[in-house]
């Protein structure tokens, strides 16, 4: 009696960890998606998996400022980063407090799995 193709990949598939299969995803941030903060000085960013840190990068992009109608994208270099024991959770320390202003912080990371994701947390500072 021949297996299906399917029927064996799938009896397979239940041998995998499941922490192996799962992609990253951002499982929370501060300051939050779409928050409004006050002049933060660090930035996290909280994974549902550990990351492969070899692959993970963050960039803190200014994208408006009040009071200058055609503020182009601004890179905020002044940041060190870190990473939590467990691997999950990156740490964006400044070196001087955010301004005023509309931020993005973009990121990108894989996990286990090897497949990876990107995103991006907006807030503004007030």
């Amino acid at each position: 009696m021949r297996i299906p193709a399917f029927v064996a990949a799938l009896a397979l598939s239940s041998l995998t960890p499941t922490a192996l299969m799962a992609h990253v995803q951002l499982a929370a941030s501060t300051p939050a998606a779409d928050a409004a903060a006050k002049a933060p000085k660090v930035i996290t960013l909280t994974f549902n998996v550990p990351v492969d840190q070899a692959t993970a990068a963050a960039s803190i992009i200014m994208t408006a400022m009040p009071g200058m109608a055609n503020h182009g994208e601004m890179p905020i270099r002044n940041f060190t980063t870190n990473w939590s024991a467990d691997g999950k959770t990156l740490t964006l320390t400044l070196k001087k407090p955010l301004p005023t202003g509309s931020y993005d912080v973009r990121w990108q990371a894989a996990g286990a799995d090897g497949h990876g994701v990107s995103g991006t947390v907006a807030f503004t500072v007030s």
